[in-house]
């Protein structure tokens, strides 16, 4: 059953599309991703669907509620965690989650058995002004203070951002147990390590979705023959690879290039083209594709 209902939305700012007539719908107690790069729409996507933001055309409801006409009681029932910190850097972190819980006119004991695990990493700073935390205390603390009043749905846009790995991979582990709670989440994310995390995922770039399916369908999708390679003077290979007749398109991928092959290409041909261009140490396999190989083959599929 959906919870999140978006058909036909729109939403330009001057001559730039933010969001291209967008439609998509979230199921009940899913973690459901919108990934994409910086300017994608992600942030004007999510400050419509939690009534911050009034979109050009179309229809946005969340549990059952008209994000226009029923704003107010949608932020009842949803809770947001924006890209950038919002809370108030002057209070502690124990008036920050007073604070926010007042608002909804509950208390922080009510619902804690929703922040308990999150809250009790923070706890030992409860004193401390919230603009002193460093950047994964912050995360919690912003986490905490959407969850304070037991939201049905959960924004969070790019929580990640900025934040070091072990915090990144603590915080994808507080959102498995949330959604043991029944919350359904829709979080946005640039990291594409983190959309195999998520129930189900939309790629996305210019303000259309591209494709949206589990994670492991999507993957398991990919046509293209793909292959890493390495090598010696790793700056000059990046063009000898996109001028090798064997070549479709390759891209930077940590300390290889991941390479689409010709359909009737093998590794051995381009080791010969390398080898002939006068590289040394060449390292190239075969490889099973990526997340971020099915985005940049929609992308490349998108701009031809």
């Amino acid at each position: 059953m959906a919870i999140i209902s978006v058909q036909n939305l729109k939403k330009t700012y001057g001559n730039v599309q933010a969001l291209c007539n967008l439609s998509f719908d979230v199921n009940e107690g899913e973690i459901y991703g919108i990934i994409g790069a910086d300017g994608a729409g992600k942030t004007t996507l999510f400050r419509i669907l939690t009534t911050l933001l009034l979109a050009d055309e179309g229809i946005a409801v969340v549990d059952g509620l008209d994000v226009v006409k029923n704003y107010k009681q949608i932020r009842k029932h949803i809770g947001y965690m924006p890209g950038r910190f919002s809370l108030y850097p002057d209070l502690s972190v124990e008036e920050n989650l007073t604070f926010f819980a007042t608002i909804f006119n509950t208390t922080i004991q009510e619902n804690y058995h929703l922040i308990e695990d999150i809250y009790k990493q923070i706890e030992p700073f409860k004193t401390r002004k919230a603009g002193k935390l460093s950047g994964g205390m912050k995360q919690k603390l912003a986490l905490s203070c959407a969850l304070i009043h037991s939201p049905k749905v959960l924004f969070l846009d790019e929580p990640t951002t900025g934040v070091d790995p072990v915090s990144r991979k603590e915080f994808w582990e507080m959102l498995k147990k949330l959604k043991k709670h029944g919350i359904t989440i829709l979080v946005s994310t640039p990291y594409m390590d983190e959309a195999i995390l998520c129930d189900r995922i939309a790629l996305v770039q210019a303000g259309e979705f591209m494709q949206v399916d589990t994670p492991q369908n999507i993957i398991d999708g990919y046509s293209e023959n793909i292959w890493s390679v390495k090598s010696d003077r790793m700056h000059q290979l990046l063009q000898d690879l996109r001028d090798c007749p064997w070549v479709k398109s390759t891209f930077s991928f940590g300390e290889t290039y991941h390479v689409t092959a010709k359909e009737k290409a093998t590794i051995e041909q381009l080791n010969t083209f390398l080898t002939e261009k006068g590289y040394k140490d060449i390292e190239s396999k075969s490889i099973h594709a990526t997340i971020e190989d099915c985005f940049m083959l929609l992308m490349q599929k998108k701009n031809e």
